[in-house]
């Protein structure tokens, strides 16, 4: 899938063209970036780099956008993410996937996203699934709250029916959400036509499904408040040393950077299990998120343009990669990391919550810095209005009762602002190159 090298005249062109769209783009970085893409020979090729003076490897193509300039405070957030168990039954390959793991060229990300191979060693399928229930119960129930973090949220399993939820009509295969309070009582209770029916933890293990714990973590120099999530994807190791994908489907490992080198070996003998047609996988799988994103109903064109950077950089569209890439170092881009914010601080500032409210408050007043900085005229006045309304809302959803309901919608309104920005950036600077807009007509099309 690759392709030659971009001749000089091909990046001039593309400067060009970023330019009188008022982007600026590097030539020097861009041959630099795309020269990386495309070489052909010496170690830089292999398929794992491992960046020796760091500690830390992945996937040749994520390594080229990984700086690690915050690997400390990623490492720190790790700690209390990372899923552990017995030495000899559990061993793990912790990784920043999305946009922390392109912390070169996202310097606005939203959350920190972690992604962790977890293999288990069992005699029985049914022993690991067992031994993974509890594991994830552990660390939901240990890390529930601390000095610099909050619990949210856990996704373990799938519903084995169709059911309501809370008032929520929940499709049978869906993931089940858990809050702290129902993972350690093992158990939440659903209706089923009308009748009170009880899904337990420990029931539903032979199918752990998509696997998933959510904190708000607080950066204690920073003061800053940042999500914090850990997609867990578990094998099971056979005595034989046969291992197999809980979850039936063993993930790829293009996007991610792994934090420890020293967690090679646990990758290693998991990853060569993976399927020969993993990237064709992965891409469809992007393509089919880039639809989503594209669609009326989920319209989200600053997601849509991080999944088509990487479906470009892995399918030899380089330059077109090259010009996304850009996108994402722009000042209006600082308001993805808005967005994200937004719904960050809801969580913190949920009742119960011991995140405490000087902190919410101080990073509310960041996020207007941050518009002020992004924007200008009467843009940059009403959604400055609009952070500074979410700062009141966010005291009444602190306190509850009926003022939780009325600050609800002001986050909701806040939220919405924001996403419509970030649409309208992303879809103007998108469209406006040739070659970008037939995909997206291309990927559109392929949904009708």
């Amino acid at each position: 899938m690759s392709e030659t090298p971009a001749p000089e005249d091909d990046v001039t062109r593309l400067v060009e063209s970023a330019q009188r769209l008022g982007i600026e783009l590097d030539a020097a970085d861009t041959e630099r970036w795309l020269a990386a893409m495309t070489r052909e020979d010496g170690v830089e090729t292999e398929d794992i780099v491992i960046d020796e003076t760091a500690g830390v490897f992945g996937h040749r193509v994520s390594m080229l956008d990984f700086s690690a300039r915050d690997l400390a405070r990623f490492r720190a957030i790790g700690a209390i993410v990372e899923v552990t168990g017995p030495e000899g039954v559990a061993e793990g390959a912790l990784a920043l996937s999305g946009s922390a793991a392109q912390s070169k060229i996202q310097t606005h990300p939203g959350d920190a996203d972690f992604f962790q191979r977890l293999n288990i060693r069992a005699v029985s399928r049914a022993e690991a699934c067992s031994v993974l229930a509890g594991l994830m119960r552990d660390k939901a129930i240990g890390f529930e709250t601390g000095p610099t973090y909050q619990f949210i949220e856990a996704k373990w399993s799938s519903y084995p029916f169709d059911c309501v939820r809370a008032g929520a009509p929940q499709r049978k295969g869906a993931p089940i959400s858990w809050r702290i309070d129902e993972i350690r009582a093992g158990e939440l209770g659903v209706e089923v036509d009308g009748t009170p029916t009880t899904l337990r933890w420990d029931e539903l293990a032979s199918e752990p499904g998509w696997c998933k714990l959510d904190w708000v973590v607080v950066d204690p120099e920073r003061h800053r408040l940042t999500n914090a999530s850990n997609v867990i994807d578990v094998t099971w190791e056979s005595p034989d040393g046969d291992i197999v994908a809980l979850d039936g489907y063993l993930d790829a490992y293009f996007q991610e950077v792994y934090l420890d080198a020293e967690q090679l070996p646990t990758f290693t003998k998991v990853v060569q299990h993976v399927s020969g047609d993993a990237l064709d996988h992965y891409v469809d799988q992007l393509e089919g998120e880039v639809r989503k994103y594209l669609d009326a109903g989920h319209a989200n064109y600053g997601k849509a343009a991080k999944r088509m950077y990487n479906v470009f950089r892995l399918t030899g569209r380089h330059l077109d990669a090259a010009y996304v890439r850009e996108l994402f170092d722009e000042p209006t881009t600082m308001l993805y990391q808005v967005w994200s914010l937004i719904g960050t601080l809801e969580n913190a500032a949920a009742p119960g919550s011991t995140v405490p409210v000087e902190t919410v408050q101080a990073q509310t007043d960041d996020l207007v810095l941050t518009v002020v900085q992004a924007l200008d005229g009467v843009q940059e006045t009403e959604l400055v209005a609009a952070l500074l309304k979410l700062r009141s809302a966010l005291e009444e959803t602190a306190e509850g009762g009926e003022l939780a309901a009325e600050g609800s919608v002001d986050i909701e309104s806040a939220k919405t602002q924001v996403v419509n920005l970030i649409n309208n950036f992303f879809r103007d600077r998108l469209t406006a190159v040739p070659t970008i807009k037939e995909y997206m007509d291309s990927v559109a099309a392929a949904a009708r």
